[in-house]
């Protein structure tokens, strides 16, 4: 929502991995991060398909932002978890390498995560700080991350413009 003030979550769209009794973990899928996949393979002397050139890692979020995560829709990489149908995870060296080298896996490199504390997901939800809706392959991987917000929120049915930026119930 837009009067979720902290600069790590203003107008992104975060996908849920994880939800439970012990805390929550996602990924940010519309934040670009300063680091293209040329630059990556380059530093870490990995093989980058040419169409991936100039493409953006994306900032995954505040915790743990060294850690890599991979979003992608190719069912060859071995070690993979399916997040929803057609849209898996990788987090080994071997799947990321695999990756760059496959011009048509569509992919969503995340540098860090979302995390939060037991309860604290339902307590921002209460205030009013997020909304939530059911995510897509599509949406997670080929949406402009420019535009995904706004595109989620207008799926919602919801016009972006009538958010207004006031705490709900507490």
């Amino acid at each position: 929502m837009p009067q979720l003030l902290d600069p790590n979550f203003q107008k992104t769209v975060v996908l849920m991995l994880e939800h439970g009794d012990g805390g929550s973990m996602g990924l940010v899928i519309n934040r670009q991060a300063n680091l293209t996949f040329k630059e990556l393979g380059k530093s870490q002397e990995l093989e980058v398909a040419q169409r991936r050139f100039g493409d953006h890692l994306f900032v995954g979020g505040p915790v743990e932002s060294y850690r890599g995560f991979v979003l992608h829709d190719s069912k060859g990489i071995e070690e993979k978890a399916e997040v929803l149908p057609g849209l898996f995870l990788s987090i080994s060296t071997d799947a990321l390498e695999r990756l760059l080298k496959d011009e048509q896996a569509a992919l969503r490199f995340c540098l860090g995560y979302a995390g939060w504390g037991p309860g604290q997901v339902e307590h921002e939800l209460k205030q009013g700080s997020w909304l939530f809706t059911e995510a897509t392959r599509a949406g997670v991987l080929s949406s402009d991350p420019e535009q995904i917000w706004e595109e989620v929120i207008k799926s919602m049915g919801i016009d972006p413009a009538m958010l207004v930026t006031t705490g709900g119930v507490n």
